[in-house]
């Protein structure tokens, strides 16, 4: 029957990712079910913005299509283009180790990738595309990163979600398919920042993978308790995603050990 249903999760994902690139239309995969733009991400970003009224950029991302270009820059063009050396250099000449400044970098970065997506996850079970050529990175005028955004905004969702059928909601089957995709999404925009704080910092992807694990993990620790959610549901989801990016080969479980059961 798990593997039933598994082989179901995959083929229903995969029909949700032909919607996502256009091969097949909304209306085929939910019939009858009229679309307006962005509903669906104005609600997840309302909801990330209320876990800390005081700093509503914490968890939040923007949207794209309504922000300026001034002080963002695309992920995908951060190594070619030495954003993400720029900021080491510059984080490097403030503090005494040269390490820290590789390990305060990642962290916003991995932040960026993983960590924003993670809370949305555990709180309610929705996702967006954390994929490299969707990902923008915002910094403020010190040159930290302050904020993430996105060209696509579409937001995945678990059948069942009360937001399933508002616009720019794509359904997925269950937990695993929205595992096994963001893990794939995620892959190589982590590799992309681990690539770049190699060759400029020494990071080592051992202390780069414990970073990424520390990140999904505390945001499932804490996130359940800001949001008034299940703090075990959260837990689950989290190691869920874990499992998930293992999965791909990545050494997260044996970096960062068993913070989420």
């Amino acid at each position: 029957m798990t593997e039933i249903m598994s082989d179901r999760c995959l083929s229903d994902g995969l029909r949700n990712a032909a919607v996502r690139r256009g091969e097949i239309g909304f209306e085929q995969w939910h019939p009858g079910s009229p679309r307006r733009p962005e509903q669906a991400f104005a609600r997840v970003g309302n909801r990330l913005r209320a876990l800390q009224p005081e700093h509503p950029r914490v968890y939040a991302v923007a949207a794209m299509a309504d922000q300026g270009k001034r002080r963002w820059w695309r992920l995908a063009d951060g190594l070619r283009e030495g954003r993400i050396e720029v900021m080491y250099r510059r984080h490097a000449e403030e503090m005494v180790r040269s390490e820290v400044a590789a390990e305060v970098v990642a962290t916003a970065l991995i932040h960026a990738v993983v960590g924003r997506v993670t809370a949305a996850l555990v709180a309610d079970g929705r996702a967006w595309d954390p994929g490299l050529e969707n990902l923008w990175i915002h910094t403020d005028n010190d040159g930290g990163i302050d904020w993430a955004g996105l060209s696509d905004t579409s937001i995945r969702v678990l059948d069942g979600d009360r937001i399933a059928r508002e616009s720019g909601a794509i359904a997925l089957p269950c937990e695993e398919a929205m595992f096994l995709w963001l893990a794939h999404r995620c892959e190589p925009a982590l590799e992309l920042v681990l690539d770049a704080l190699s060759d400029c910092a020494g990071l080592t992807p051992r202390r780069f993978w414990a970073l990424v694990g520390e990140s999904i993990a505390g945001a499932a620790t804490y996130v359940p308790a800001l949001a008034g959610t299940d703090p075990a549901q959260g837990a689950r989801r989290g190691h869920g995603f874990l499992h998930a990016l293992e999965g791909r080969g990545l050494p997260l479980r044996r970096s960062i050990g068993c913070l989420v059961r």
